[in-house]
């Protein structure tokens, strides 16, 4: 990947927050940045975890600027894990200041995809994220919100089929009152061991198709 990373704190709502910033080649055109959310505090969850990096990847290939950051109480951020609500906050700080204004995009797995629909749902009707991208969405412990209906089309949810944590049939059910699509990775489990090349793959195929 071609790209700088500046690693760097800025004041969250709870303290302050460790943030890493992947920025496209200079020769790139830039088409926006987006905001990945990591894993579960509790469970050894990051913004180093791999599948974490595999989503900035994908994203910086595709001309985004890709803002990774650690909840609350996390490596170097600060304050304690809050079950959804203050990390949310966390979210949608980042957020505002990384993206105040222009083109958006989310990201996040298993927890972080929890909390990436909870900062969807509270965003102003008017910042409509061009890009949404759920993998491993944690919808066994945690009550995921449904995906705006005029998302839809710029959402990939992507699970593994033999998902050892968060069941697919879990994330089946909630897909399924909302009529929105899931890609199953066949033999795929949580962390996608071995198979991180195709979850990018997938990725960089839903970044490059336009939005509609």
């Amino acid at each position: 990947m071609s790209s700088h990373a500046l690693r760097s704190t800025i004041q969250g709502p709870d303290g302050l927050l460790e943030v890493l910033v992947d920025t496209p080649s200079a020769l790139t055109v830039l088409r926006g940045t987006a905001v990945i959310a990591h894993p579960h505090p509790l469970f050894g969850g990051t913004m180093d975890n791999k599948v974490v990096q595999t989503l900035a990847r994908a994203f910086v290939l595709c001309g985004w600027r890709a803002v990774r950051f650690n909840f609350r109480g996390v490596g170097k951020s600060e304050g304690t894990y809050d079950e959804g609500r203050g990390e949310t906050s966390d979210l949608l700080t980042v957020l505002a200041h990384f993206c105040p204004e222009g083109p958006m995009a989310l990201a996040g797995f298993s927890f972080g995809s929890f909390v990436t629909s909870r900062a969807v749902a509270a965003l102003d009707p008017d910042r409509i994220a061009e890009k949404l991208v759920l993998v491993g969405t944690a919808a066994t412990r945690f009550d995921v919100a449904p995906i705006p209906a005029d998302l839809h089309t710029r959402t990939l949810v992507v699970h593994g089929e033999l998902d050892e944590t968060v069941p697919l049939a879990d994330v089946m059910n909630w897909a399924r009152p909302q009529n929105l699509p899931v890609t199953v990775i066949p033999g795929g489990e949580h962390f996608f061991h071995g198979q991180l090349p195709l979850l990018r793959r997938l990725v960089v195929n839903h970044l490059s198709a336009p939005a509609v």
